[in-house]
């Protein structure tokens, strides 16, 4: 589990095909901190740590299914790209954001962003059968980053970030047309599911 607070922004060191996609991301953890077979989120995709090393830099090394390219932006990746990352949550760490589980719900697109005051208003489309889990005031994760959801049109969702968002995680570079990994909140999930039992 994950709270949606980014903790460290990650770099695409290495890409390789072999069998399923393998790749090494470059880091500022102490990875000797870190265990393989341990979780942590990538652009909001709970992945798991294969190998691990710090030379010349820190990095770790995850294993990604086809499964999980297909339904996410993974297939985007390329070498330089910047990624969220957030380590697993441990007992007794603040839940700054919202449960995250890491297990990306499809990916929506970025509609259009304008400046809002210091903020940027980012407008997202979602895919329409994950449309109806967004709620004006409600919590999305979008490439791993716990966000507030301020109104909902149809599929279309608006969000602001604070310069300080921008500035710790990826969302610095955000423009019209990125692809973004979605997970929808995992209570708006359930009470969808108990309504269909009525």
């Amino acid at each position: 589990m994950f709270t949606g607070i980014v903790t460290d922004m990650g770099e695409v060191l290495e890409l390789e095909q072999r069998g399923d996609l393998r790749a090494r991301i470059g880091t500022a953890y102490n990875v000797a901190g870190i265990d393989i077979g341990a979780s942590i989120a990538c652009e909001g995709v709970c992945l798991t740590v294969v190998a691990l090393g710090a030379n010349p830099r820190n990095w770790f090394d995850v294993q990604i299914s086809a499964e999980t390219v297909s339904k996410t932006n993974l297939s985007g990746w390329a070498v330089g790209k910047r990624l969220n990352l957030e380590r697993a949550l441990k007992v007794g760490d603040e839940l700054g954001g919202h449960i995250v589980s890491g297990h990306v719900d499809g990916v929506a697109e970025v509609i259009r962003t304008a400046p809002e005051g210091d903020s940027l208003r980012v407008t997202f489309r979602a895919p329409e059968p994950l449309a109806k889990f967004i709620a004006s005031k409600g919590s999305v994760a979008l490439n791993g980053t716990s966000l507030t959801v301020n109104e909902v049109e149809g599929c279309d969702f608006g969000i602001n970030f604070i310069p300080h968002t921008r500035q710790v995680t990826t969302w610095g570079a955000v423009k019209a047309g990125d692809r973004v990994n979605l997970e929808v909140d995992t209570m708006a999930r359930y009470v969808a599911r108990l309504r269909e039992w009525g």
